[in-house]
């Protein structure tokens, strides 16, 4: 293993340190991990939280600040907050209008955000829960009850971050959150396997010549493990993945989304091989990302999410956003 770090077990909390010298604007409390806006929580706002294992950056803690959340809390390498961890984020973006938790849906995750509602409801806190669950290549997996919560993520923080800061009530934001991630698939591809620091080895093995088609983010098994192809049968894979759940009509917001370890001319190509399909399709790629926002460590590979807009929907997307990982508009 060959890893810019110090000691394995220091990993998180020194990337943490990282992060709260880097971006003045963030409030990161290293010992609880929990990064936070600074200054506090704004009054007659609905507090966004999230959060889910580390190893997965910018996800979540990059997507803190101006019209995304406004606190993410962090494990361990792919391993779930604590609730005492997601209580205390709550309670400091609390501004009177109630809290949405954003739960991506793993079983670790969905079990500490539920106790840490409770929690938080015994101190007065309005706490509305939003399970996102938009990956389509397995219904169950090993971490999960049913899909596994991907890609959308970040649409669902930007665009509910986005009503809230207009000032919505906690129902609309959520409701807002619901129906993007109703509207959103995502399907992820493997090249390689991933090496968790502390493990000092791959998660799994990965023959040189095969590939793992529908992979988690977690390096979960997907749909299935076959030879090496080119990027343009992949996409048509995973696309037409999507497409059997979703059909992809209209005007869509695209993520070709890397997993950490690969090159960015290669995420480019493969949106030229979705815009391509796309557009074969009679569908419109109105919004679109390229680049790392979901990883996993330094796994090669990709994920594809497309979100189904609505005039609405593309209009909170536009919204600003000032975040270490995503910004425009200010």
């Amino acid at each position: 293993m060959k890893k810019l770090i110090n000691n394995p077990d220091d990993v998180v909390v020194e990337a943490l340190a990282g992060i709260k010298a880097a971006h003045p604007s963030l409030d990161v409390d290293v010992e609880n991990k929990i990064i936070v806006r600074a200054g506090g929580p704004t009054a007659g706002k609905v507090g966004l939280v999230s959060g889910g294992g580390a190893g997965h950056e910018p996800l979540h803690g990059g997507f803190v600040g101006y019209g995304m959340l406004d606190a993410a809390c962090s494990g361990e390498v792919f391993t779930s907050p604590v609730p005492d961890q997601m209580l205390l984020a709550t309670q400091k973006v609390d501004g009177g209008a109630g809290v949405l938790h954003i739960v991506k849906n793993y079983t670790g995750d969905i079990l500490n955000f539920a106790m840490a509602a409770e929690l938080a409801a015994d101190d007065g806190i309005d706490v509305t829960p939003v399970v996102v669950n938009d990956d389509v290549a397995v219904q169950d997996s090993l971490y999960t009850a049913g899909r596994r919560g991907t890609g959308a993520t970040v649409f669902v923080e930007k665009i509910a971050g986005a009503l809230a800061e207009q000032r919505e009530g906690l129902k609309a934001v959520a409701d807002v959150a619901r129906e993007v991630n109703e509207r959103s698939r995502s399907f992820g591809v493997a090249l390689t396997a991933c090496t968790v620091p502390a493990a000092g080895a791959p998660g799994f093995d990965l023959p040189d010549d095969e590939i793992e088609l529908g992979v988690g983010i977690h390096g979960e098994p997907g749909r299935e493990r076959g030879k090496i192809r080119s990027a343009a049968e992949i996409v048509d894979f995973a696309l037409s993945a999507i497409d059997d759940d979703m059909p992809l009509t209209g005007d869509l917001a695209v993520m070709v989304n890397g997993m950490g370890g690969t090159p960015l001319i290669e995420l480019y190509l493969v949106y030229n091989e979705v815009a391509k399909i796309i557009a074969a399709k009679g569908a419109t790629i109105a919004r679109n990302l390229v680049g790392n926002y979901i990883t996993s460590l330094d796994m090669a590979g990709a994920s594809i999410t497309v979100l189904r807009l609505t005039p609405d929907l593309t209009r909170l997307w536009d919204a600003p956003v000032e975040t270490p990982a995503l910004r425009w508009g200010r």
